[in-house]
Parts: C-alpha cells; structure tokens; sequence
C-alpha cells in the first residue's frame, strides 16, 4: 500500500503522524512510504531521517495526496485540503466532526473511508488513540492555566502551589476521565487545592483510590458546578463523549459569577467544549476574555510540544495503521473492533452514531455499508 504522511497545516500544528522508525518498519513490510517535505521538523525530526528511514520526500500536498491510497495525518483536512479527498481514499486523523459540519459534508460528498482517531474503541471500552494526545492535553492544561494565572499574562495573580503561609490556588477539574486525571497530577504535583467534578460516582470512587485525601470529588450536579467553578482560580474543562459534541455544564451566568482574572481551560473544545462561553481558538492567538475571565481553548493543545506528542501518538497509532497497510481497509475493520468503531463516514455515508445524532444526520452501522 501507499502511504502519505502530509505536512500539517492546521495554526501551528507542528505534530507528525509518523515516526522515522515507523517508516522502517512499513517498508520492512513491503509498502511505499510518502512524506511530504519538512513535514516533521515542527516535531525535530529532518526530511533526511524520513529518508534515511525509506521513505520518499514528496515536494507538494498535491502529488501526496493524489499518489497516497492511504493519508495518516495528526489533525483533520482543513478546507485547503477538502478537494484531495476521493473515494478510493483512506483517511486516518482527529476528526472531531461534531463541530465540523463543512468537514463532514466533504468527507461525505468524496465518499473515502474516514476513520477517526478519537472514536476508536477497544472491546474493554478504552479508547487508544485518545489516550495519549488525553494524558498529554491533562497535563498542558494545568501548565497553561498556571501560566494565565500570572497577572502579566491576564489572570489574576495567583501561584497555584502558593507558599507558605498563603493558600494555593483553586482548580476545579470538570470531568475525570484521562485529561481530568493527568490534569489532577500536575495541580498536585504544584501544590494546589484540587477539585474534581464527575457524574459517574464509581469513577469519583476510583479516583479517591488514586488521590487520597489530595483531591476533593463531587458529583456533577448544576449548583456544584456553579458553587465550585464561582470560588476557583483554575477551571479545566476534561469531559469527553467521544464523537458527540460536549454537553454546556458551565453556563453563561456561572462564568459571570467567577472571580476577575481567573481563568479558564476548555480541554473538551474539539468537541465543542463544555462551557458556553468557549470558543476554538490557536495558539497564534490563544485567549479571549468574557467578564473578566481569561478563556484559554485551543483546540490542538498537544500541538504546543509535538515531539512528545508525535512519540506518544504515534506509538499508540502504529499498530492499527500497520493492519490498515497489510490487510486493507475492508479486513481490518471487520478484524479490528478499534478500526471499525473509528470509522466515522465511507461511501457517502456517516456511520458513526454520535457524529450523526450531534450533526442531524441519517447514520448507518458499518457493516450493512460495508457489506452492502
């Protein structure tokens, strides 16, 4: 098989989604490598290891595209790359359609099989490829809120770890799956007072096992919500229903409430975050504010250090792609219950229940489209 590895184009996206060493091992197993020049050195890694490693550096998006029978990217196709989609195309990313509508009509219209990172599912209910760009966005939250918190920076001034004799500042975690998890060990591993919000009882549990007495849980209920977020320093939003859009638990008038200069990191903003006043933003340009509160919601976060991101997804990444390059779209998917529950459109047709439900779309499972 053909593989292209384009160079990412998405507002300083400088992740690759792949590796010289996966190369290597894809030629090893008899197939052509395509990556596009410079395409990892935002992730340190020159066009002449690629090289070295078997691949071919190909000059434009264009030729890649065109010559690729499958495209492994970090981020979705941004509009630019809309007319590369075809249907005898296989498309391996972050999707994140539920926020997109424009992206899902292309990928619907070009009829290529679209499989999505963040809404592959393993058959003991955890999701692989989210988890590490998860473990990665947990842990930047608390690092960037930290850094917002510093009154020339916008916030209100505060050192979450505080000093002694001072208090610490507030983080009140929304959400404690993997992001709210890894963002709970760094607000720890600073000193802060850490809150975390979860309506799932039996994860709160799970996470007093993990934490101890160092972390507060509460179950998710609308006046903890807005009690907890009105007296916190650092709010992080971390809740995830993979390939749904986020539900608003922090409302407008909850966001008016909280205190001048605090801020605000809206993890869940792929999904269209889950606080009503969040909107996307880049790292060009990474803030906003709304009432005096500091709104921090990039929506490629992980993109801020792509070397030990690009580690982590693409070892995370490599073993399905490598079955997707062996075996073919078709055999994988029915061999794969990760692939399969990944694919979000092929043929013209959205088969992933949570895009459909979130974009008012007609779903189909995979299997009547696949076998149809």
């Amino acid at each position: 098989m053909i593989i292209g590895v384009p160079k990412e184009i998405k507002d300083h996206e400088t992740r690759v989604a792949l590796v010289p060493g996966s190369v290597r091992f894809l030629r090893a197993a008899g197939h052509e490598v395509l990556v596009q020049a410079s395409a990892g050195l935002g992730s340190s890694f020159s066009d002449e290891e690629f090289r070295a490693a078997g691949a071919e550096i190909v000059p434009s998006a264009q030729e890649l595209w065109e010559r690729a029978q499958l495209v492994t990217k970090v981020k979705e196709p941004q509009p630019s790359e809309y007319p590369f989609l075809r249907e005898d195309l296989i498309l391996f990313a972050y999707l994140h359609l539920a926020p997109l509508p424009d992206l899902t009509q292309a990928l619907l219209q070009s009829g290529c099989a679209a499989i999505a990172y963040e809404t592959m599912r393993e058959s003991d209910g955890s999701y692989p490829l989210l988890a590490p760009m998860s473990e990665v966005a947990g842990r930047l939250s608390v690092q960037m809120g930290a850094y917002y918190l510093e009154a020339p920076n916008g916030g209100r001034g505060v050192l979450l770890g505080g000093i002694p004799g001072v208090k610490p500042g507030r983080v009140v975690i929304l959400g404690g799956g993997v992001v709210g998890t890894n963002a709970a060990k760094m607000a720890l591993g600073l000193g802060a007072d850490v809150t975390i919000i979860d309506r799932n009882i039996n994860r709160l549990r799970e996470l007093e096992d993990i934490f101890g007495p160092h972390v507060r849980t509460i179950a998710s209920h609308p006046w903890a919500v807005e009690e907890e977020t009105a007296a916190a320093d650092l709010v992080i939003g971390a809740i995830l229903i993979p390939g749904a859009s986020a539900p608003k638990v922090v409302r407008r008038e909850v966001v008016t409430a909280m205190k001048k200069g605090s801020v605000i990191v809206d993890v869940a903003i792929d999904q269209g975050g889950c606080v009503e006043t969040a909107r996307p933003t880049t790292h060009t340009d990474p803030i906003y504010f709304v009432d005096d509160v500091l709104h921090y919601c990039v929506s490629n976060m992980p993109a801020a250090v792509p070397n030990t991101s690009t580690h982590g997804l693409t070892n995370a990444q490599f073993p399905y792609l490598l079955a997707l390059a062996n075996k073919g779209f078709a055999r994988a998917v029915t061999e794969s219950e990760a692939l399969a529950t990944g694919v979000n459109t092929y043929r013209g047709v959205c088969t992933h229940d949570g895009v459909a439900e979130s974009l008012k779309l007609a779903y189909r499972p995979l299997g009547e489209v696949l076998y149809a």
